[in-house]
């Protein structure tokens, strides 16, 4: 039993002071959205920002209003109204009537084979005209320059797509304990340094931010691609990743923010369609999850509080390295680098959402999104 402990933490070990290590060196080296100068008039191609907004009346205006005060002098806003309930479909027309660069176009009915989502972005897509493309999110905030910045980047790092890892605005111990190990564990699944490598099988794509160029976009496929595909954000980047075009990841900080679930409850039930889908819909991807997070964000600590001798000295190496780790994605995001102290706790909470998100998807035969229904086996069929 001895020989299989050592074994086991002698892995754990090795696995942060080889992945875990490059992951943060390459966290390190990624570029900031503020070290990047603004473009010139010259330097700004034409950007269509694409969003979908379903019944997003609280947090719509003020996002509305940041993204009207953006600094860019060659610039269309396309808010698409996917079949909301509220006052949404009132607010942007609103604001179209009173701001030239926004058109707000209404989907009233979703067509068969597709999510909401998708549906309503790949709609505003059709009727763009930018030469390059950013989707965001109806509830985002963004600072005047971060478009002439985030074109600058673009253009220095010779990317094709570029996606900006955003402040989430956290209130409380519970929404900075979960979201930062979120932020965590993030980081070690993409490794996003590693994205701009062709070689490297790592993409990334953020709901908040990602910019794309029009004629890449239209070669990987469109969001037609991702009709059916829930993580459409992140498989946008997969699938131009795959189609041999060059991504990118930047930190943007509060230059792109987002008030993302708030409260623990409303985090937890946030992710429901979200967890499942991530591992595929594959409960073997969910158990593989699950013993990852076991072992390798909840054993060391364990095992430095009981075990003994090399087990323990493993076992303390490998728990350091994911508290440094964890400390420093807190720092970047703003919160206090003690959080990380919560890791194995966040480590347990992750752990409770995909088994219930698995649960529940199983238990109702699919995922209910945006006050619509979609059966499992279609979901299946349309993983990307």
């Amino acid at each position: 039993m001895h020989l299989f402990g050592l074994l086991l933490f002698g892995l754990i070990a090795f696995f942060w002071l080889t992945h875990g290590l490059r992951v943060a060196y390459g966290a390190f080296r990624l570029p900031w959205l503020k070290d990047f100068p603004p473009a010139s008039d010259a330097g700004c191609p034409r950007i269509s920002v694409i969003f979908a907004a379903r019944d997003e009346e609280e947090k719509l205006t003020a996002a509305l209003a940041t993204l009207m005060e953006i600094d860019y002098p060659n610039l269309e806003v396309i808010a698409v109204d996917d079949r909301s309930k509220d006052a949404t479909g009132r607010i942007l027309d609103e604001f179209a009537a009173s701001h030239p660069r926004l058109r707000a176009v209404h989907v009233t009915e979703l067509p068969p084979g597709w999510l909401g989502k998708p549906r309503a972005l790949q709609k505003g897509f059709e009727i763009s005209t930018g030469d390059w493309l950013l989707f965001t999110d109806a509830d985002v905030r963004f600072k005047p320059d971060v478009l002439r910045r985030a074109i600058t980047l673009g253009s220095e790092r010779k990317l094709d797509h570029l996606s900006l890892l955003c402040d989430i605005d956290v209130i409380g111990f519970w929404e900075k304990l979960l979201v930062t190990f979120f932020g965590f564990l993030f980081q070690v699944a993409t490794d996003p340094y590693r994205v701009s490598d062709p070689h490297s099988y790592f993409y990334v794509g953020i709901g908040a931010f990602q910019m794309v160029k029009r004629s890449v976009y239209e070669a990987s496929g469109t969001h037609r691609r991702l009709a059916m595909e829930v993580l459409d954000d992140m498989k946008l980047g997969k699938i131009i990743k795959r189609s041999g075009f060059r991504s990118g990841v930047g930190i943007a900080q509060d230059s792109v923010a987002v008030r993302w679930h708030a409260g623990l409850g409303n985090l937890v039930r946030g992710v429901t369609k979200n967890f499942f889908a991530g591992a595929g819909y594959n409960l073997g991807v969910v158990a593989l999850g699950i013993t990852g997070l076991l072992l390798l964000d909840i054993a060391p600590f364990l095992a430095v509080m009981i075990g003994h001798g090399w087990i323990r000295i493993l076992a303390a190496i490998a728990a350091a390295i994911a508290l440094c780790f964890h400390a420093a994605v807190a720092f970047t995001m703003r919160v206090s680098p003690l959080y990380a102290l919560t890791h194995p706790l966040g480590a347990v909470l992750l752990c409770y959402m995909l088994l219930r998100s698995t649960f529940i998807t199983l238990k109702q035969g699919g995922i209910v999104w945006r006050d619509t229904f979609y059966p499992l086996d279609e979901l299946k069929r349309g993983v990307v």
